[in-house]
C-alpha cells in the first residue's frame, strides 16, 4: 500500500525539523516549493502544511510564511503516567494479566480514528491490571504497527503498552475523554464489579511523528477509582 503524496510530504517536513536541519523558528519551504519538489497539486501540500499545523509542528504567518513552532516537535512529550506508575506511587504492588495479544484489522469506526484504511493492519492488546490483587483497570488498545512495530514482542506483565509507547513512538499529542458507561458482562467480572456499578471510562487517542499511535479504552471500578490533575 503506497504511502499518500500528502502523508510523504508530511514526513519529510517532520524529518528534516526532527533530524535538526530546521529549529525553531526556521521557516520551512513555501507551498510552491513543496509543489515543485513533489510534483503534486497544490491542495495536497496545503493539506500537508495545514495538518502539521493543527498539530502544533508549524506556525502559518500570513504574507509571512510557515515556520518551525516554537516547541521543537521531536522533543515534545506529554507526560501520561501509566497505571503501573500510579499505583507504585501509592506504595502498592501493580501486578497485569494479559488476555488477548494479537494482529487485526483495523474496521471502519478504527480506521476513521486511526485516519487509516479500512483493513489496514493494527496491534490490539487487553490488559488486566491489579493492584494489591484487586482489579483496578481493563485496558483496551490498538496500536500503530509503523510506530510501534515490537509491540506483539512485548512482556506486558513487565512493562506496560504506555510505557513501551512512550520509548518507541514520543508523545506529541493526546486526546481524551472521560465518560460513565455501563460495562458489558465480561468486563465487569473481569474487574469483580458490584451489579449496578458503572465504568469510568477513559478513551485516549495520542500522536507521534504526525500518525495516530494508539487508541485505548481503559475501563475503570467507579467505586475504586477516581480521575483528579491540576493545572
Amino acid at each position: 500500500m503506497s504511502t499518500p503524496a500528502y502523508q510523504q510530504i508530511k514526513d519529510y517536513l517532520l524529518s528534516e525539523i526532527q533530524a535538526g536541519r530546521w529549529r525553531a523558528g526556521d521557516q520551512v519551504p513555501s507551498e510552491n516549493e513543496l509543489v515543485k519538489r513533489f510534483d503534486v497539486a497544490r491542495m495536497t501540500v496545503n493539506r500537508a502544511v495545514r495538518e502539521l499545523a493543527a498539530e502544533g509542528v508549524l506556525t502559518r504567518s500570513q504574507g509571512a510564511g510557515t515556520f518551525v513552532a516554537a516547541t521543537k516537535y521531536q522533543s515534545t512529550l506529554v507526560d501520561i503516567k501509566s497505571i503501573a506508575e500510579e499505583i507504585r506511587a501509592r506504595g502498592h504492588e501493580h501486578t497485569a494479566e494479559l488476555l488477548k495479544l494479537q494482529a487485526v484489522k483495523a474496521d471502519t469506526t478504527l480506521a476513521a480514528e486511526m485516519g487509516l484504511q479500512v483493513g489496514a493492519p493494527l496491534f490490539y492488546s487487553l490488559i488486566l491490571h491489579r493492584e494489591n490483587g484487586l482489579p483496578i483497570q481493563l485496558e483496551e488498545r490498538w496500536a500503530n504497527p509503523q510506530l510501534a512495530p515490537d509491540y506483539l514482542k512485548q512482556d506486558y506483565s513487565r512493562i506496560t503498552p504506555n510505557e513501551y509507547l512512550t520509548r518507541a513512538a514520543p508523545l506529541s499529542r493526546v486526546e481524551y475523554r472521560i465518560e460513565a458507561r455501563r460495562p458489558d458482562r465480561t468486563a465487569k467480572a473481569r474487574l469483580a464489579m458490584d451489579k449496578d456499578e458503572p465504568c469510568l471510562v477513559l478513551h485516549r487517542r495520542t500522536y507521534s511523528r504526525g500518525l495516530v499511535a494508539s487508541v485505548a479504552n481503559l475501563y475503570h471500578p467507579a467505586g475504586r477509582y477516581q480521575f483528579s490533575g491540576h493545572f
